[in-house]
């Protein structure tokens, strides 16, 4: 007698499906016989690697560490220079790097007017000309 119930059909331990009968289990592709060795080298050379990328990475960070210490050193010591540069303001002194500073904005500014002074005359010179 068929089983009609799904109870009736769960005692049994096969399923036929489209004339093949199907053993109940896992799904999938069934892994053939590994071998040991060969696994065992992949996991050792996956390793090798793994350290050889940490060991990148950690040499990346110190090369960026340093880096920055040496840009909070150089940051550090233009501090201190404004700090004696204030210092000396504050007692009426000027600081020759001041002065060099201010002269040398001075002249980069009158040179540049001086460039536009050329620049305005030429193109007022260009649209004039029939």
């Amino acid at each position: 007698m068929p089983c009609t119930a799904r109870s009736d059909c769960s005692s049994s331990s096969q399923e036929v499906v489209g004339g093949k009968v199907k053993k109940p289990g896992k799904r999938g592709r069934k892994p053939a016989k590994i071998d040991l060795k060969a696994k065992l080298e992949r996991s050792r050379q996956s390793a090798r690697e793994c350290r050889a990328r940490k060991k990148l990475r950690y040499q990346y960070l110190e090369e960026l560490v340093s880096s920055r210490e040496r840009a909070i050193c150089a940051l550090r010591e233009e501090l201190e220079m404004y700090k004696q540069w204030c210092m000396a303001m504050d007692q009426g002194k000027i600081p020759s790097e001041i002065k060099a500073l201010l002269t040398g904005e001075e002249q980069s500014k009158s040179q540049q007017n001086s460039s536009r002074h050329t620049k305005a005359g030429k193109t007022d010179a260009n649209s004039n000309s029939w």
